[in-house]
């Protein structure tokens, strides 16, 4: 029983020299050992190989089910003229006037999106083409060969006895914000690319940001410090929250009260106009998305004034779901999952500093923000409001969509092939 316990012991002393040593000194003092660079070098080679290795198992074992693909509908390009142009060829009607095949098109709308809407698909994890050696991408486990079932347990070894271990710190929240953060984006094995860096936001400033999921505060942060807003939740995210703001004039608020959203505003503003301040980080999308789109960005987090500080975020699935979908997991079972992950693969790219023109509206900035975030992370501008989750579609959106038929059947909007045609 002694020697057990002297086991245990020196376990535990190795442990703490990893932590203190590798994770806690290079993080105070922003050093890089490049062990986390090596580590997924090596994964990557890893997930390859696992790859290639499930690829020629299933050509030598027919019996084994192949993953379908997600994408169920091929959508086409083109506006609704442009593609009523097309319906309406083979049998012209006169300028104005109704035609029967323009049902067909609002038809085809209504089964693709019944089918594979654009907006629920934003919710559900990202699917891979391949397998990340994760329960996420093969849910039912096939035996395929001996060696890469060798490597899965290896990998299960690794992510639940090394990597999740290294993950709990929650007692150095007392050490500076930086600090802090930096030993997080370490315990979670995150990679973090930070592009254009003579960009980052500003004391005084706003930044804003597409959203994936709480850790996004964690990834940003490890770059330098922010005043945080957002809404205030519950259970673990709640106590989080209580323990954040106690050290740095956080701002948190209930979205449900409109009262309280006026004196947020305010409580803005008064942070922008001193510029010794931190800059304050929102998300405007006000809902985690799945790292594949940018949805709609709610115009008054553009009202406040002041410089925005576009940043776009891109994680890189292959080595773990970063997205949180919050009506599936809590807090605890989330970050359960992200430490038990293989890493945190992501690029940041700071955009230049922008400010709001002359004769341009909060919601026409908001829009020309989104767009630069969207296009500088490769990912997909929607119009779509991320509210759609929990609500019904505002009339305003089928309105609009009838006021462009009316145009088309009144004559004020002339139909035409494709520019590309």
């Amino acid at each position: 029983m002694e020697d057990l316990w002297c086991v245990a012991g020196t376990i535990f002393q190795l442990w703490m020299f990893v932590v203190v040593f590798f994770i806690m000194l290079p993080a105070m003092f922003g050093l890089s050992l490049g062990v986390t660079g090596v580590y997924i070098r090596i994964l990557v080679k890893i997930l390859e190989w696992a790859t290639i290795r499930i690829q020629r198992g299933r050509q030598e074992q027919p019996s084994v089910p192949v993953p379908l693909h997600t994408g169920i509908i091929e959508r086409a390009g083109g506006s609704m003229e442009e593609q009523m142009w097309q319906l309406r060829c083979s049998w012209p009607p006169a300028a104005g006037e109704f035609c029967l095949s323009d049902a067909v098109y609002f038809c085809k709308k209504g089964l693709e999106s019944i089918v594979d809407d654009q907006v629920t698909q934003r919710f559900s994890s990202e699917e891979l083409a391949s397998w990340n050696l994760l329960t996420r991408t093969n849910q039912n486990f096939y035996y395929i060969s001996l060696r890469l079932t060798i490597i899965w347990g290896l990998g299960v070894f690794v992510r639940y006895c090394i990597l999740f271990p290294l993950s709990a710190k929650n007692w150095l929240s007392e050490l500076v914000h930086l600090t802090c953060y930096r030993i997080c984006a370490r315990g979670l094995s995150a990679t973090i690319h930070y592009h254009n860096i003579e960009n980052r936001p500003q004391k005084g400033g706003i930044c804003v940001a597409n959203h994936t999921t709480p850790i996004d505060v964690v990834i940003l942060a490890n770059d330098g410090c922010y005043a945080m807003v957002g809404q205030i939740h519950g259970g673990l995210m709640g106590v989080i929250q209580r323990s954040m703001v106690r050290s740095c004039p956080h701002v948190w608020f209930e979205r449900s009260e409109m009262k309280d959203r006026h004196t947020v505003t305010s409580r803005l503003r008064d942070h922008v106009g001193a510029k010794t301040k931190l800059p304050i980080l929102i998300f405007p999308e006000g809902t985690c998305v799945n790292n594949t789109s940018v949805m709609m960005f709610k115009k008054g987090s553009f009202e406040i004034g002041g410089t925005i500080y576009p940043v776009a975020i891109k994680y890189d699935p292959r080595f773990g779901d970063a997205f949180w979908n919050s009506s599936k997991y809590n807090m605890v079972s989330y970050l359960l999952r992200m430490m038990t992950s293989w890493a945190i693969v992501v690029n940041v790219w700071y955009l230049p500093p922008m400010t709001i023109q002359v004769g341009e509206d909060a919601a026409q900035f908001a829009n020309r923000v989104k767009a630069a975030i969207a296009h500088q992370g490769g990912l997909l501008d929607l119009a779509w409001d991320g509210g759609l989750k929990r609500g019904k579609v505002k009339d305003s959106f089928k309105e609009e969509q009838q006021k462009m038929y009316s145009n088309i059947i009144t004559g004020q909007n002339g139909i035409g092939p494709p520019k590309n045609m």
